[in-house]
């Protein structure tokens, strides 16, 4: 079996049945061969969309992970962002838990959520996050839409003290409209 069709069996095992997307605009081809991103539709364990990469890293990375985003609604444009944040990961970026990243746009039009936080995967847990192929494991986590304000307070405190003020202030990860935390 190839690598990405690994990605895509670790995260049927757990959400279920996807269709499969591609981006097509930028320079797709510096991806690794075979990316593309999964959506899942919201079925009875989770009331949710789930966007996720699959193929964001290869079997040759030391850094290899795969990130995912939830939706409240079906939001295709979250197949573009995420295609967008891969490309940034492979060309130049190396992204990893606890960073942030600038979408250069609202997550939705009109919200203030214009940066994402990439986190543990709290709601699947460590079996979801740590997926073993071969000699290759794989660090499966969550980008979470955050405002600037809570980049900010992120980058002053760390991560820890974000994480405490989303746990304090109950946050709504869905809610593309909500108040800062901070």
């Amino acid at each position: 079996m190839d690598y990405s069709h690994n990605i895509s069996k670790h995260y049927n095992e757990f959400w279920g049945e996807f269709t499969e997307h591609k981006f097509f605009k930028g320079p797709i081809n510096e991806l690794p061969a075979g990316f593309r991103i999964l959506k899942f539709i919201p079925n009875s364990k989770r009331n949710m969309w789930t966007y996720a990469t699959c193929g964001m890293s290869n079997n040759s990375d030391l850094n290899a992970i795969e990130i995912h985003m939830f939706s409240p609604v079906e939001h295709d444009f979250l197949i573009e962002l995420l295609t967008i944040i891969a490309h940034y990961h492979v060309t130049r970026g190396n992204l990893g838990l606890g960073h942030t990243i600038n979408f250069g746009c609202p997550w939705y039009k009109e919200s203030k959520l214009e940066y994402g936080l990439i986190s543990l995967p709290y709601l699947d847990g460590p079996a979801f996050e740590n997926y073993q192929t071969g000699l290759k494991i794989i660090q499966f986590l969550w980008l979470i839409p955050i405002t600037v304000n809570e980049k900010n307070y992120k980058k002053q405190n760390g991560l820890e003290a974000l994480e405490q003020k989303f746990d304090d202030a109950v946050f709504n990860y869905l809610d593309p409209y909500r108040k800062s935390v901070v």
